[in-house]
């Protein structure tokens, strides 16, 4: 079986039981960098062999890795730290395995978007994860223009020398709102910082970022640019019975209806 295993965001005790029997399991381990995952498993006292499995070399990864599962090994998918596939290697070795019809499983762990979601202190009910912004100009904005009316709020990932060029993206896509910062999360330095877009980030640029940015204003309803009397008068336009056209007033202006009544007595 090959199972794709979350491994720890900065925090080496940040692994689950689980995990570490599927690294103690797997015949060989699939691996974003091995100089990094060698510190893992050496916390836990586990030798195996480590295959290179990253963004240059996926599709050979992904070949060798079906011709051992098929031969009957356990193997274990892991990236530096998170889950493999999500924002890390791991996307076209999934496909790959789908297309060959190659079973594989997941064994869940730390996450560092949810992590900083939380921590970010923003209502986080429902929000949109954009991963890593695309590193041309051109792809950036026209990304970011997809969602400048999303109401809710916009997750993404930053490495510490993109940071400045990010939040300026930001600020050009969607003007001025209020951002949150989260860096080193689970670490000794985990640090959150609010700010606004127009001003920049104004802390330390050092450690991996998640940025949590406030979704869009509500757009302006242009019935609300009349007096109530006028808003009344619309909704009967529209083929409302005042009664109707009361109760919706009062609920656009957010009033009681007895003071839309008194505005609306001869109409």
């Amino acid at each position: 079986m090959i199972t794709f295993v979350a491994t720890p965001i900065g925090n080496l005790k940040d692994i689950t039981l689980r995990a570490l029997e599927c690294l103690k399991a797997a015949d060989v381990i699939f691996c974003e960098d091995t100089r990094v995952t060698i510190k893992l498993l050496s916390a836990y006292g586990i030798q195996k062999p480590l295959v290179a499995c990253h963004k240059f070399n996926e599709k050979e990864a992904a070949e060798k890795m079906i011709a051992l599962a098929r031969e009957g090994k356990e193997i274990a998918v892991v990236s530096d730290a998170g889950m493999p596939a999500i924002s890390d290697p791991g996307e076209t070795v999934v496909k790959q395995l789908l297309s060959a019809g190659v079973p594989y499983t997941v064994a869940p762990g730390a996450s560092a978007f949810t992590s900083a979601a939380l921590l970010s202190g923003v209502p986080m009910g429902r929000f949109t994860f954009l991963g890593f912004l695309p590193e041309k100009n051109a792809e950036r904005a026209a990304l970011l223009s997809r969602y400048k009316t999303y109401r809710d709020p916009l997750v993404l990932y930053c490495a510490p020398h993109d940071l400045e060029e990010v939040v300026a993206a930001l600020f050009s896509a969607f003007g001025d709102r209020e951002a949150v910062a989260v860096r080193e999360i689970t670490k000794l330095h985990e640090e959150r910082i609010q700010f606004r877009l127009k001003e920049g980030y104004p802390g330390e640029k050092k450690g991996e970022f998640v940025l949590i940015v406030e979704g869009a204003p509500p757009a302006e309803d242009p019935l609300l640019r009349l007096s109530v009397r006028e808003h009344v008068q619309a909704y009967l336009d529209m083929g409302y019975e005042k009664r109707e056209a009361i109760k919706c007033v009062a609920r656009d202006r957010g009033i009681a209806k007895s003071d839309v009544y008194r505005e609306a007595l001869d109409l």
